[in-house]
């Protein structure tokens, strides 16, 4: 076995279909399933049966992908610890980070360690932050930025937070909100438990919800064309929202705000690679100075 061939086994595992995962490594069926096969005469078994659905993987597929996965993120660290070999600051940097700050922050960041390491190069995922943890726990990210307060046994850097808002075109009173429509969006489990908990301190009747959305945009954007309010993070309004006769309320309980704080977790361990350690310590800078600590 080899690389490609790791590479094979977790693109047919993770689509469960021989079709879609050969579109995925840019080779054509037939030489994906006759790749697959000499992996079955090699090993001597059978890495999968073909259910009506999807491929199903027999226990000793099972145990091959496990060695595929582990195989892959050796290799990975191998490539890791060899750019780092040179004096430069230099290798490739892996960050999953949450798609949000992703898409309003991350940027700026990156432009702005770049021009100090042009030598790093980089490797984004984005997602739910629950998803970015996950590929964390797996070692297959360097460093994961997750918004929310999610357990994590080694090195983290505080980011800030962010406060949870409820936004209205017309002005709103608190106790007729059961019976107002409420635009709602998809958002991360923190995020959802912590907008609902907020809402059961207040109501014994669930919200009125007139339309579910994809994005947090989306649902700003139908705020601000008066068809329902929506609760969403104070970093989402620009200043022209705010000048925009939009009615925003923070969400308060017990008196304090409901925010939600911004991580970077990463493994202490991983800071042995320059890369690494260059984006924590920018990070560190960043942050810090702009917290005035």
């Amino acid at each position: 076995m080899d690389d490609k061939d790791w590479s094979v086994l977790q693109a047919v595992y993770q689509e469960k279909n021989i079709t879609r995962a050969a579109q995925k490594l840019h080779i054509s069926q037939p030489a994906l399933t006759y790749r697959l096969n000499q992996l079955g005469e090699h090993f001597d078994i059978q890495i999968f049966v073909r259910g009506k659905r999807e491929l199903k993987f027999t226990k000793e597929g099972e145990h091959l992908i496990a060695y595929a996965n582990k195989m892959v993120i050796e290799l990975r660290k191998l490539k890791d610890q060899l750019q780092d070999l040179k004096k430069q600051v230099s290798g490739e940097l892996r960050l999953g980070v949450s798609s949000n700050f992703a898409q309003y922050k991350l940027p700026t960041i990156l432009k702005n360690f770049h021009d100090h390491y042009p030598n790093v190069q980089f490797n984004v995922q984005t997602g739910w932050s629950v998803q970015i943890l996950e590929h964390l726990t797996k070692e297959e990210l360097h460093i994961g930025i997750i918004r929310g307060d999610y357990e994590w046994g080694d090195a983290k850097i505080w980011m800030g937070s962010d406060q949870l808002c409820l936004i209205s075109k017309k002005q709103v009173s608190l106790e007729n909100l059961p019976h107002l429509p409420r635009i709602r969006h998809q958002t991360d489990p923190d995020a959802k438990r912590a907008i609902e908990q907020w809402w059961q301190t207040y109501f014994t009747q669930p919200p009125y919800i007139s339309m579910e959305v994809d994005k947090l945009e989306t649902c700003k954007e139908m705020v601000l064309n008066g068809l329902g309010y929506g609760i969403i993070p104070h970093y989402l309004l620009s200043e022209k929202d705010k000048s925009d006769d939009l009615f925003i309320y923070p969400l308060l309980m017990d008196g304090k705000a409901v925010l939600r704080n911004l991580w970077a977790f990463y493994y202490e361990d991983d800071t042995k690679l320059s890369a690494v350690k260059a984006f924590v310590d920018f990070l560190k800078r960043h942050y810090y100075e702009s917290s005035g600590e």
